[in-house]
């Protein structure tokens, strides 16, 4: 699988992070490296079968419907992409526009994430995102309208303005779109973000974590009632419509990425990109990969494959770990597993190892106590 990382926003959202500029001066520049970044890494992965392409960032969304193809043709060239592949595009609800979204309609993308966060004026501001209300429920409309059937959309919760009132219209407007897959996501404090100086300042609330619990608890049984599975921590799904894409991360396959800040993942090692757009064009367009790479010890897989299996549904394979890496790790797992195993925040079903409900609410406690340093 391959992942593409587009590094242009409008503007930056409070909260966020990720790498990206809000300049889209180098735009051509950009996709010119990035067709040349394909070509350059495409003896990395061993499997040239692509079955899922993501399209992240950054704002994906703001290219054109041509820009993406030309990404599409280039990836087709140096690999065989499956003719059933899911290709997804990450939106911001602004940009699909009826021309974005028809021009869309003759590419391969068949798959839309899109940012909407609330359906609140207010908190869009608070957030300092780019879209209004009115363009969160249009985007939704439009898409649907164009024919496209797999839609993911994506929900913030656990901040100040949010109410519990407020958070269940958010899902219900979702639910009453009839959304096949859902992704929501507590909001946290990165630092060195807007947000960041804000809660240092004075200027906003700090993050109440029983308020974000409360809210993720609602958060589960709200879409269970109503049909969806929560087949990973933050990512909920009907009519088994999972996100291929993301599950194979989480099921431990190789995959490359492509575009400054992209990491990249073969088992044995990871390698991520430089996080600066200037010298990423310099360095590719020189003929140089401008990444780091981190070998990846016995131990480090082990923890990898903690971290990532018991964030879903079908948990962590025990008898796998032996298989791979020795009956003592799995031992040394349940030992450690015996104090959330009687508090029944993990249970063991079939050999497998899973969080229960009241699990995932401490889930990041638990993968820590799991996770096998040196002695």
């Amino acid at each position: 699988m391959i992942y593409v990382h587009i590094p242009f926003c409008k503007q930056a959202c409070h909260y966020c992070d990720f790498h990206f500029s809000t300049s889209l001066q180098y735009k051509s520049e950009m996709i010119n490296a990035l067709l040349r970044e394909i070509e350059l890494r495409s003896p990395y992965l061993e499997d040239k079968k692509i079955e899922s392409i993501y399209f992240g960032g950054g704002t994906p969304s703001l290219l054109e419907a041509e820009e993406i193809m030309r990404i599409i043709d280039a990836i087709a060239k140096h690999f065989d992409i499956a003719n059933q592949a899911e290709i997804t595009l990450e939106a911001n609800p602004d940009d699909l526009n009826a021309t974005k979204v028809n021009s869309l309609r003759n590419t391969p993308v068949n798959r839309f994430s899109i940012g909407i966060q609330s359906f609140f004026e207010e908190d869009l501001k608070w957030m300092n995102r780019a879209h209004n209300q009115q363009e969160a429920v249009a985007s939704i409309m439009r898409v649907q309208d164009a024919g496209f059937e797999n839609i993911t959309c994506d929900l913030i919760y656990g901040y100040p303005l949010l109410t519990d009132e407020k958070w269940q219209h958010n899902m219900q407007q979702l639910i009453d779109f009839e959304i096949p897959h859902i992704s929501s996501y507590s909001m946290t404090v990165e630092s060195k973000t807007a947000l960041d100086h804000f809660i240092k300042k004075g200027l906003s609330p700090a993050i109440n974590p029983d308020q974000a619990a409360d809210q993720m608890n609602f958060l589960i049984n709200t879409l269970k009632a109503r049909g969806y599975e929560q087949y990973e921590i933050s990512n909920f799904a009907k009519n088994e419509r999972y996100a291929r894409h993301n599950t194979k991360y989480w099921k431990g396959t190789h995959y490359l990425g492509i575009g400054p800040s992209a990491h990249s993942f073969n088992g044995v090692s990871r390698s991520w990109n430089i996080s600066n757009n200037a010298k990423y064009i310099t360095s590719i367009n020189s003929n140089q990969l401008p990444f780091e790479i981190e070998e990846l010890s016995t131990l480090d897989q082990i923890n990898e494959s903690i971290m990532t299996s018991l964030r879903t549904m079908w948990g962590l394979d025990l008898n796998n770990m032996e298989r791979k890496f020795g009956q003592s790790v799995k031992n040394r797992i349940l030992l450690e597993s015996a104090p959330f195993l009687a508090d029944k925040s993990l249970i063991v079903e079939e050999d497998k190892l899973k969080l229960t409900d009241a699990g995932k609410l401490i889930a990041d406690r638990i993968m820590s106590d799991l996770f096998i340093v040196e002695d």
